[in-house]
């Protein structure tokens, strides 16, 4: 006979968006016993985002206990219940991508159903989700209390395939993260539980995300000052020998820093070849973000300022006068790459939360990444200065809120 399993999630922001976790709990169709709990605070999100990642969580929890089971999901949600039964189209791009992961969990048709239930009888998770969140606020991840009836935690990236009524050990955690170091229970491994030093000091609270933003180092286009974009125009040059130098200075210096926990690059090719000099230095992977690559200028790639005024004067006054104007030939307006940025931003505090993070990108990410931080408008990009190779940092704390710390410090070049 096969095993039923309910799956009750849920999720919460304070702030929408704003600090942000989920929690779920698997519980045996038969007996009403619950098989396993899952909680994480997630940074900053949106309450739909949080309640995507509680489905997520309490899937694959339920997925590492039986992967055979019928599944009934119960939410509070009446967006997900909707949308992942199929009756609602799924619009908005940060749903998308977190739909289609809770979809592959469980991938045999009707193994999954989903209810939508009041708020009222989803207490469980609801309760997990804010007990992540006040976890959160402390500068932590929730942790089941000591002493407690409920079962051992079965994390998001528990091991797939334990047998029907088993709890999660640390280590089916432990061998889930080798096999997986992207999952759940591997970047919640990686969060520390104390303060790091260095970028930002600790707060009341709790350790925010820092965001080191390094631009990369020169290219034979850097001193001409030419249009330099997402390479759709053939202009993803590699590392001068100018820039090299510079990537092999910063790696020196903040190996010397040594604060750094993590780093992340933009794929183009000047990126990744300064992210892996300075990750080979410091002793740490490099992870690709493509919502960390640089504006798609469109037919002004590779031009000078003064070509493209003189090609195209009516589009480059339009583009200085509008965030939403876009360069010629259908390129990107930096309004679009606002909202690219902005997304990278928050799925990087959420997986990175406590951290101190090298983002190794280009002049427009690092500018938007600053001006939102200051709440800044849209022209203040035209009054920073970056440099080749300069740092940058951010840091992102629990109730939202953001400090910049450093812009353009070139002090490591010689």
């Amino acid at each position: 006979m096969t095993r039923e399993l309910i799956v009750e999630a849920d999720g919460g922001s304070r702030g929408n968006p704003g600090p942000a976790g989920y929690g779920a709990v698997v519980i045996d169709a038969a007996t009403g016993e619950t098989l396993a709990e899952a909680a994480e605070y997630i940074g900053r999100a949106t309450n739909n985002v949080a309640e995507y990642r509680g489905l997520i969580a309490g899937l694959r929890a339920a997925h590492a206990l039986a992967p055979d089971a019928r599944v009934r999901v119960r939410m509070d949600s009446k967006l997900v219940v909707e949308q992942m039964s199929g009756r609602w189209k799924i619009k908005h791009p940060d749903m998308r991508p977190l739909a289609a992961e809770a979809a592959t969990i469980f991938p045999a048709s009707g193994q999954v159903s989903y209810e939508w239930i009041p708020r009222s009888q989803n207490k469980a998770a609801d309760r997990l989700a804010n007990e992540a969140m006040d976890a959160g606020a402390k500068g932590g991840q929730w942790q089941p209390k000591r002493g407690a009836a409920a079962p051992t935690v079965v994390g998001a990236g528990a091991e797939p395939g334990a047998a029907v009524g088993s709890r999660a050990s640390v280590a089916s955690v432990t061998s889930a993260v080798a096999a997986d170091p992207t999952s759940e229970a591997a970047l919640a491994a990686e969060r520390p539980q104390t303060p790091p030093v260095g970028w930002a000091a600790p707060a009341d609270l709790g350790a925010p995300t820092t965001f080191v933003l390094l631009r990369h180092g020169e290219t034979a286009l850097t001193p001409q000052k030419r249009f330099s974009g997402s390479g759709a125009q053939g202009t993803d040059p590699e590392l001068s020998p100018a820039g090299r130098r510079q990537a092999e200075q910063v790696a020196a210096a903040l190996a010397a820093r040594g604060t750094i926990q993590a780093v992340v690059t933009s794929p183009l090719r000047r990126c990744q070849e300064t992210a892996h000099t300075v990750a080979a230095r410091l002793g740490l992977d490099v992870r690709v973000d493509e919502g960390l690559r640089e504006t798609d200028f469109g037919a002004w790639e590779g031009l000078t300022f003064a070509e493209v005024r003189e090609r195209h004067p009516e589009d480059l006054d339009a583009w200085l006068a509008s965030a939403k104007a876009a360069p010629t030939g259908g390129g990107e307006s930096f309004a679009t790459v606002s909202r690219r940025v902005a997304l990278s931003r928050d799925k990087l505090i959420a997986r990175y939360a406590g951290k101190t993070v090298l983002l190794v990108t280009h002049v427009t990410p690092v500018k938007t990444l600053v001006r939102l931080a200051l709440g800044a408008p849209p022209e203040s990009l035209f009054r920073m200065e970056l440099s080749a190779a300069s740092l940058s940092a951010v840091a992102y704390y629990a109730d939202g809120n953001a400090s910049v710390r450093l812009l353009n410090d070139t002090s490591h070049l010689r």
